[in-house]
């Protein structure tokens, strides 16, 4: 049984070194004052949909991205660790967008896609950490969703099943086809850029890369169709303009910063019953714990 699946991912800013200028007069996230990565869990997500087509041979791998021109460096990664295809949603229509108008932008892309098997994607990004998006995107779908996975166990006879993390341990879900699938980061870590993947895909690029190409660059694109990472713009989609981006987005972030938990004091405990217990009376009675 060959899959059709969909990886929906994100470019992210490098929230781990947040700094003064971090946001924008409008309390956006400004992503160019900050390194930009695949977001992690998203990877995590990748990884799940390349082994369900190492087990269904003839299954495709199709990652969807939004983001500005240079997001399209996630499609390449993607491309490098086994990915078929991909494609970029970029627009300034799109510029400031919550998790609502992200996730109705996302669903609109996918509607011009071929029928979809599964859809994955990471729990959540570094930047936002809603969890919102592949929720909501299953929702405006139509689609059944099973979130927080782990493992993606099998998919036999139109049907899912899927390992899950859960506060107090896992559990094993089933559901029927087509469904999207949240993936946790700790799941298996995706799998390193294939040599001859990255050799093979290092010149792909979307038309609006090549605007700045030489000629001989852009002959190679053309000679060679698996290089074309497909670009959508928000007229390649059937939309309402009023529901993206910002004016489509209640959310508004009023500040980003970073925080370090520092300890003031610490105490050093030997194995001592006596101790443990003097420890544990001492929360009890400070309400830390209790």
């Amino acid at each position: 049984m060959s899959l059709n699946i969909l990886v929906l991912a994100k470019q992210v800013p490098d929230t781990r070194n947040v700094g003064k200028d971090a946001m924008t007069a409008e309390g956006t996230v400004n992503r160019a004052a900050l390194p930009a990565i695949f977001n992690p869990e998203d990877l995590n997500a990748l990884e799940q949909a390349l082994r369900l087509k190492d087990k269904h041979p003839g299954s495709t791998v199709t990652v969807l991205t939004m983001g500005p021109f240079r997001a399209a460096e996630v499609i390449r990664e993607a491309l490098y660790r086994g990915a078929d295809k991909g494609y970029v949603l970029s627009d300034r229509a799109f510029a400031g967008s919550d998790t609502l108008a992200t996730s109705y932008a996302l669903s609109c892309a996918i509607r011009n896609l071929p029928q979809l098997d599964v859809i994955v994607c990471g729990r959540q990004a570094i930047d936002g950490d809603t969890a919102q998006v592949g929720p909501q995107v299953a929702e405006k779908l139509g689609m059944a969703q099973i979130t927080y996975a782990e493992e993606i166990l099998s998919v036999e006879k139109g049907r899912i099943r899927v390992k899950r993390r859960i506060e107090k341990g896992i559990e094993v879900l089933e559901g029927k086809l087509p469904m999207l699938v949240t993936v946790n980061g700790s799941a298996p870590a995706c799998r390193p850029r294939n040599a001859r993947l990255l050799m093979k895909y290092k010149y792909a690029r979307i038309p609006n890369e090549l605007q700045a190409a030489n000629e001989d660059y852009i002959s190679l694109n053309n000679s060679r169709e698996f290089l074309h990472i497909g670009e959508w713009n928000v007229n390649d989609i059937v939309c309402e303009p009023a529901e993206l981006g910002l004016s489509g987005s209640p959310t508004k972030v009023k500040k980003v910063e970073n925080v370090v938990f520092q300890a003031k004091e610490s105490k050093t405990l030997t194995d001592n019953d006596t101790e443990i217990e003097a420890l544990i009376q001492e929360l009890i009675s400070n309400h830390t714990i209790g």
